[in-house]
């Protein structure tokens, strides 16, 4: 299975990345390929590319704030979630994917 998503909080800073760490940690640990992008206080870091879009399943968003070029992802599932939430319970995210989604092979 691959994910791509988009992290961001209010003030562009903790949130933003320690969200971006978790999601990439939860993926790894479960043999998800995994692409974030971080909408933060610095601007957008490691933006995700059409092409990387388009290979996904499915779109990861934080809901704390707007994202920025949100209109990227039409017609790919979204799930959203707080900063918080991907943080506290980036395992379970990535479990409940897998079962909603089904395990795609990632090779």
């Amino acid at each position: 299975m691959k994910l791509v998503a988009v992290t961001a909080c209010p003030s562009g800073v903790a949130h933003t990345y320690l969200s971006a760490e978790a999601l990439s940690i939860a993926a790894k640990k479960a043999g998800i390929e995994i692409l974030v992008e971080t909408q933060g206080s610095i601007g957008i870091e490691n933006e995700l590319k059409a092409t990387d879009i388009e290979a996904a399943d499915a779109v990861i968003l934080t809901n704390n704030v707007a994202i920025k070029n949100e209109e990227r992802f039409k017609g790919k599932p979204i799930v959203r979630l707080s900063a918080g939430d991907c943080i506290k319970k980036a395992d379970a995210i990535m479990a409940q994917l897998e079962k909603k989604l089904g395990s795609k092979s990632m090779a």
